[in-house]
């Protein structure tokens, strides 16, 4: 396991930002935003004391074989309950956190790694400091101590690291874990609990001939997101669940980096769920299929009553399209007429390698493909299964009437520039906030995101534009490594596993095919540099019209064509997450980008609870209602495709 990890420009970035930009975010006191917290609070009572360190180890991943090398998280209870943390068993997985709405929470992280992290409670309602912003990231050997109420309803969360520039890689190398949050409305429900409450974490790997990970390895598993070519589940492959015939309450994440699930049974029995991300829904929904997009959770109710012993339902990622680009699709052997992967290829369903085999794409099940997750095995019966509740939980629904912007939402535009995907036209440094990512502390806001196409913005570019027409740092927060140029060319550089190197040297032979001619790094096997990867420079300066064949034109100069990672925009679907309190879904708009594939997704999307990450499809808006209340402070916003986050897809709310 191989890291290239700029420790120093890391912690300078993190001390320049506490030292100059500190003073110059109004409602934030430079005190305050110095602080690296690695001592308790005197005056913090907390009812559960957690020690948390991350370190190196060898567990068993693969049935066969040696143990991976991976990162992981130990916990070990000091005070609280004695269910509060719950052993996975030996995997890569973190234990599970069980926690009561109301405790006072305080964890000590230890970090125990050879380079710098820190933990997102991603769900959880808590202040700045305990958000696990990178600007709070410690380096080895050193602590940080979270202090915070359980504010958050029932539901489901995790938490994992978010460390700028490598989350994508910690979190594949194994740091992460499962929160469950209950409190008495649930209890009152009388939903699957105990050993009928079960975990359902779905990620995938890539590893080596000796079971090693093996991670990013050149430009399309940074632009497009890494893809495994196993499906791994609480841990390990090959998934097994022995249940009865009765009730379970499964609680879904998508711990994937860049993968797109499409759960569904093999036999067509709809899915119910009962949770969205961390909270319980009014009422219980039945889809044919859901949608689970990285960083998002579903809290499914699986009922096996009346099936017989012996007999056993296979949990599926179906087939879609219209989540990349119809070149991406095209060439992995997945898009048709109908809008689903082609029928009469049953090795591309089951192993989704497409057309290309997995060679030039970088290997991995493509994006839509499908693929089994989970067997479950009924192996008895039961006399004391639940009752699916005909109502859950009561909240109040947000509309426009309850924001106080609704003529003037404000934008998180997508832009999908070749090696910088953007929120809003802009990369993410730790000293930068836009005027109207400025909010004040009890608001609740309309929020847009869109697909931001063009360099004026687009189809959407008006938004931006209104709410800051010169988008410009102010005088104090221009700093030496900030600058836009400066960005791209670290990025561009390549770093953490699998640097690229520069662009201008990435050309072989002229023309550098449909993914410019990267050549992979590490133990991965070698592109073809000798003039290109099959498309070459026939395919230059494309550029992306929706759902329709590429359009050929000018846009790059001869023996300069890059092929589909250049000259064109890479639209694409992206899971949006927003740090701090969860938000309310207002509306989708599906426009004229948008693909003929969104018939094959659009019916999984569980949009009536509250949200904290939403999957937005290429052509697709989503209008939200965010509250901002209880905590000032900056709270991010990013892409959750994490190869996108490590490359500054993410940007900064300041509340105040």
């Amino acid at each position: 396991m191989t890291k290239l990890i700029n420790q120093q420009r890391r912690q300078f970035l993190q001390y320049s930002f506490f030292g100059v930009a500190a003073a110059s975010l109004p409602g934030i006191s430079a005190a305050a935003m110095k602080q690296i917290k690695s001592e308790p609070s005197p005056d913090f009572n907390p009812d559960v004391e957690i020690e948390f360190t991350s370190r190196n180890a060898f567990v068993p991943i693969l049935s066969n074989g040696e143990k991976s090398k991976v990162q992981k998280y130990y916990g070990k209870l000091l005070k609280g309950p004695k269910d509060t943390l719950q052993d996975l068993g030996d995997n890569f997985l973190g234990p599970v956190m069980n926690l009561v709405k109301g405790q006072k929470v305080r964890v000590y992280y230890r970090n125990r790694l050879s380079e710098p992290s820190i933990i997102h409670w991603h769900g959880l309602h808590v202040p700045q400091a305990s958000d696990g912003h990178p600007m709070y990231t410690i380096g080895p050997g050193e602590q940080y101590v979270y202090e915070f109420e359980v504010m958050n309803p029932a539901g489901t969360s995790f938490y994992h690291s978010h460390a700028h520039e490598v989350t994508g890689d910690q979190v594949y190398f194994g740091l992460a874990g499962l929160i469950k949050v209950t409190d008495d409305t649930e209890k009152a429900l009388g939903l699957p609990s105990g050993e009928y409450d079960v975990p359902l974490v779905l990620q995938d790997r890539r590893f080596d001939a000796k079971n090693q990970l093996r991670y990013v390895h050149g430009m399309h598993d940074k632009m497009m997101g890494f893809l495994g070519d196993k499906i791994i589940v609480n841990g390990k492959e090959d998934a097994e669940f022995s249940v009865k015939a009765r009730a379970y309450r499964f609680r879904a994440l998508n711990g994937s980096n860049s993968r797109i699930y499409k759960l569904g049974w093999d036999d067509g029995t709809p899915l119910t769920a009962i949770g969205t991300d961390a909270h319980l829904l009014e009422k219980p929904e039945t889809r044919p299929y859901i949608m689970l997009a990285p960083g998002e959770r579903v809290d499914l109710w699986l009922d096996f009553s009346g099936r017989e012993a012996g007999s056993k339902l296979v949990m599926y990622s179906l087939p879609y399209t219209g989540a990349m680009p119809p070149m991406y699709e095209r060439m992995h052997g997945i898009q048709s007429d109908h809008g689903g992967m082609e029928e009469n290829d049953a090795a591309n369903e089951t192993r989704g390698m497409g057309m290309m085999g997995g060679g030039m794409m970088s290997g991995g099940l493509a994006q839509g493909a499908k693929f089994a997750v989970a067997t479950f095995n009924v192996t008895a019966t039961a006399e004391d299964s639940p009752k699916l509740p005909a109502q859950l939980v009561a909240f109040e629904r947000l509309t426009e009437q309850h924001v106080d912007n609704a003529a003037k939402p404000i934008p998180i535009g997508i832009s999908e520039k070749p090696m910088r995907p953007q929120l809003n036209g802009k990369s993410f440094t730790m000293d930068h906030v836009f005027d109207f990512e400025k909010v004040k502390l009890g608001s609740i806001k309309k929020i847009k995101i869109f697909h931001d196409h063009g360099p004026g913005g687009g189809q959407h570019g008006d938004a931006k534009m209104e709410h800051d027409p010169k988008p410009k740092a102010d005088s104090a927060m221009q700093m030496k490594h900030g600058t836009d140029k400066q960005e791209g060319e670290s990025m561009q550089g390549g770093h953490g596993r699998g640097g690229m190197g520069k662009m201008g040297g990435m050309r072989h032979g002229g023309g550098m095919g449909m993914m410019g001619g990267m050549q992979h790094d590490g133990d991965a096997q070698q592109a073809d540099h000798e003039g290109g990867m099959g498309m070459g420079r026939g395919m230059r300066g494309m550029q992306h019209g929706g759902d329709t064949d590429m359009q050929m034109g000018g846009g790059m100069e001869e023996g300069e064509g890059m092929g589909m990672m250049g000259g064109m925009n890479l639209s694409m679907a992206h899971p949006i997450h927003l740090h701090g309190q969860q938000y309310q879904i207002l509306s989708r708009k599906i426009g004229p980008m948008g693909s003929k594939g969104y018939e094959t997704v659009k019916d999984g999307f569980i949009d009536s609870g509250w949200k904290d990450t939403v999957l937005v499809m290429p052509g697709e808006e989503v209008e939200i209602a965010k509250p901002f209340q209880d905590f000032k402070g900056l709270f991010l916003y990013h892409c959750h495709n994490l190869e996108h986050e490590n490359l500054g897809m993410m940007r900064q709310f300041l509340v105040e």
